[in-house]
């Protein structure tokens, strides 16, 4: 029995270190789509949601804060300082800048990291939909990471090539 407990704590620990390391790819992937754009590259709205690359990254944040912070901790959002709702983590302000939300983004994986350092992956926190195991926030992290990685790929390709469009016009 002790060993087959031995086995399966390897086990879990082994998928912990792979849902991690494949958040953290996501993570770097997403800001990566960032990178070599003008600000208002970044800002461009090419779809008609209010989606942009620099705004994928805020929601991102976001996501992050509710699911690994404001879960895992019983903090208000308001008090985590991110956006009330999903879609108007979406919306830029101003004094949003590529650096500005990449730093907060950057901060926001150190804590998120730290949270769940201090959770065993069967722990449950309280969720307005009941009870969610770590694990399950973990999973659903990565989801929305994924997901908006898609999108960024999308957009990022539309940026370069309106830039390209544009730079071919001006001969």
């Amino acid at each position: 029995m002790e060993q087959v407990r031995t086995e399966e704590h390897e086990v879990l620990t082994a998928l912990r270190a792979r849902l991690e390391n494949l958040i953290d790819e996501r993570r770097a992937a997403l800001v990566g789509h960032l990178d070599g754009l003008t600000e208002d590259e970044a800002r461009l709205s090419l779809v008609p949601s209010i989606t942009t690359l620099l705004g994928l990254v805020k929601h991102v944040n976001y996501v992050e804060r509710f699911y690994l912070d404001h879960l895992v901790s019983g903090r208000p959002l308001s008090e985590i300082g991110v956006a009330s709702t999903p879609h108007r983590s979406f919306m830029l302000t101003r004094s949003d800048t590529i650096a500005s939300i990449t730093a907060a983004y950057r901060e926001t994986w150190e804590a998120s990291r730290e949270a769940v350092a201090r959770r065993l992956l069967s722990d449950t926190v309280d969720g307005a939909r009941g009870e969610r195991a770590v694990w399950s926030l973990l999973l659903e992290v990565f989801r929305e990471l994924a997901h908006h990685s898609g999108h960024a790929d999308i957009l990022r390709e539309q940026v370069i090539a309106a830039r390209e469009s544009s730079a071919g016009t001006s001969d």
